[in-house]
């Protein structure tokens, strides 16, 4: 901020103003107040402000536009911001401040929007993250279930309010714009981004964009406010039906993550595509990333495969023609940088070319950053391999994102709603959405739900009974997520000894010894993953282990010792994805549950395990038999699955 002789702050306009003598400084004559520029008035129509601010714009301070850097790229130089006059700046998964706050995340994103308006024209910047499921990397937000458990819930009208939360949450923290939802459509569970889909079908994740609506309000004037957020559709397109390589399995890459879709232009358009046309047509929703993923529409010959950053036709000519999208396109993390090509410069131009208009750039360990970025495309429109008209167009989405969103007004954290941030009531919608998650697979002889009698004690056992990590699963503080990670919120195990009546007895591995006539509940799952290190059999170097959708060792014997000796027994599975129960094991299990990834609230889980609340649930995913029956899905030809799509018993 700019501050007079006598230590008044002049107002953010205001310094912009005098950027580019637009006001005549101090002491010198004048007869007729300066007129601003009419960028600065708020009254004006936005397309009329975008016109007049793109028309004093450099070719540099159009780039910086177009380009997004890494927190940890300027955090100890936000003049860098200044200099590039960068238009972004984004959070990674688990990218922070030093003090994981409210507070401090706001201080931070005021700090670099200090930075953006020093610059000549004041333009302010867009903070984005990754609020996938609450705002997952701040310590101390709500975590609400993943997508996957929204949409066993079926409940629209829940999913937009779950995202207005996360809106606020995330707004009042400083971060103005969401990389969410994902309408993706999973259709093979092997897939590490399963859980970020609401289904595997392209109906219940249509009726699931509901989110966009929590995010950014139902009118455009809506996104100046203090709770909404800008929203990203991802992964476009076709994210979720990649083939599975085997060849790639137990390596260092993925095997189905960041693949190619090897489907007929016609399956991809009803699987792949369907779910943009209401997300931008219905939602009207702000932007748009790309997925790392590749098309080939030719049978599988993956020299003719196209990478979806590099796609002409289906970004520019069908997304922002056929279907009208009038926001803007964001990349992926370094997502030009898997496009053929023999330099840099290539995959740049590329990229613009497709239709992209702004770049994530991070350095994150390469030499290549934010920095080159700007360099190159610059590089590109003096030599006319970029012309200036896409480069104008770009500029224009972007600008009229920042204009919508208020922040040339209100460019710096309105706290207004920082206390609300993990609040009871946000925790108690939270709670809901955890109770209407969870999908009852079997139940003989009726034993669900638990009694709650004084007398009936309760026998818990199994490794993610008493996780709050692993039911939050990835993109929880970090990335990948920790199974180890302390985030305020119960265990599923802190709301069974809340809601039982009788003692409840915790033993992870069964060992210790069953009570008479106790009722047995054995939480078993997943560890945590996100994109990549979660696919079956994904990379050897995954942080919390090679994933292989099926029981581990010690749970499988907690199962075998729990229902061998109690009353009853209850089987709670924590997961982003349908995982093997083998026939032996299940014809042992008298009721069996799909808890999905909860979050911080598994005090909902027990509110339909004791009957507070009734099982309504259905499965959003086909649950196999076995693996070699991936993919599978409903209206398949031969289509046996253990249970089928939709499934789920109430009680």
């Amino acid at each position: 901020m700019l501050r007079t002789p006598r230590g008044a702050v002049l107002g953010t306009a205001l310094v912009a103003a005098l950027a580019v003598g637009a006001l005549q400084a101090p002491g010198q004559a004048t007869t007729h107040a300066p007129v601003p520029p009419a960028y600065q008035n708020s009254k004006l129509p936005v397309r009329d402000r975008v016109a007049d601010l793109l028309s004093r714009m450099t070719l540099a301070e159009k780039v910086g536009q177009m380009t997004q850097a890494e927190r940890a790229d300027v955090t100890d130089h936000p003049s860098e911001i200044t200099a590039k006059g960068l238009g972004s700046v984004l959070s990674g998964g688990g990218s922070t401040p030093a003090a994981n706050t409210p507070e401090a995340w706001a201080d931070m994103v005021d700090t670099f929007q200090e930075a953006a308006l020093a610059t000549r024209l004041g333009i302010p910047l867009l903070y984005g993250v990754d609020s996938v499921h609450g705002h997952g990397n701040l310590l101390g937000a709500t975590v609400f279930p993943h997508n996957i458990g929204l949409g066993a819930t079926r409940d629209a009208k829940l999913v937009e309010k779950v995202e207005h939360i996360t809106a606020e949450e995330t707004r009042a923290s400083g971060p103005q714009w969401v990389f969410a939802p994902c309408v993706c459509v999973a259709r093979d569970d092997r897939w590490g981004r399963t859980y970020e889909s609401f289904g595997e079908t392209p109906s219940l994740v249509e009726r699931m964009e509901t989110a966009i609506d929590g995010f950014q309000g139902t009118k455009t004037k809506d996104l100046a406010r203090p709770d909404r957020v800008l929203a990203t559709a991802k992964h476009f397109a076709g994210d979720g039906l990649t083939s599975y390589d085997a060849s790639m399995a137990l390596g260092g890459g993925y095997p189905i993550d960041q693949g190619i879709d090897r489907v007929s232009r016609a399956d991809f358009d009803r699987l792949a595509l369907a779910p943009y046309w209401p997300a931008v047509r219905k939602h009207h929703v702000g932007s748009v990333m790309p997925s790392f993923s590749s098309t080939d529409f030719n049978g599988g010959d993956t020299t003719d495969a196209v990478k979806m950053h590099a796609n002409h036709e289906l970004i520019t000519d069908v997304l922002k023609g056929q279907m009208g999208f009038d926001g803007f396109v964001i990349s992926d993390w370094q997502g030009i940088r898997q496009i053929p090509g023999a330099t840099y410069a290539d995959k740049v131009a590329a990229g613009v070319n497709a239709g992209i208009d702004m770049f994530m750039e991070p350095y994150s360990g390469s030499d290549t950053g934010f920095v080159e970025f700007t360099e190159t495309l610059t590089g590109l429109v003096d030599n006319g391999t970029v012309s200036m008209d896409r480069i104008d167009d770009a500029v224009s989405r972007i600008l009229t994102a920042k204009f919508e969103l208020g922040l040339f007004e209100h460019p710096f954290t309105d706290r207004r709603n920082i206390d609300k941030i993990g609040s009871k009531a946000h925790r108690k919608v939270a709670r809901q959405a955890v109770a209407e998650s969870q999908v009852l697979l079997r139940n003989r002889q009726h034993t669900l739900p638990l009694s709650g009698s004084k007398k009936q004690p309760v026998y818990v056992a199994g490794g993610s009974a008493d996780s709050i990590g692993k039911q939050a699963g990835g993109w929880t503080i970090t990335w990948q997520g920790d199974p180890n990670q302390v985030i305020p919120g119960d265990t599923i195990l802190d709301g069974i000894k809340g809601a039982a009546k009788g003692p409840v007895t915790f033993s992870a591995n069964a060992d210790a010894p069953v009570p008479a006539n106790a009722a047995g509940v054995v939480v078993v799952g997943e560890t945590p993953y996100a994109e990549g290190p979660g696919d079956y059999n994904g990379p050897t170097w995954a942080p919390n282990g090679i994933q292989k959708m099926t029981l581990s060792d010690s749970d499988r014997a907690a199962v075998e010792k729990v229902c061998s000796a109690a009353a009853t027994c209850t089987v709670l599975v924590v997961s982003g994805r349908p995982i093997i129960i083998p026939p032996e094991l299940l014809g042992q299990i008298d009721a069996l549950v799909a808890s999905w990834l909860p979050g911080s609230e598994g005090t909902g889980v027990a509110d339909v395990l004791f009957g507070k609340k009734p099982f309504t649930g259905k499965l959003p995913m086909t649950w196999p038999r076995s693996l070699d029956q991936e993919p599978i899905n409903v209206g398949d030809a031969d289509y046996d699955p253990l249970f089928r799509y939709g499934f789920g018993l109430g009680t």
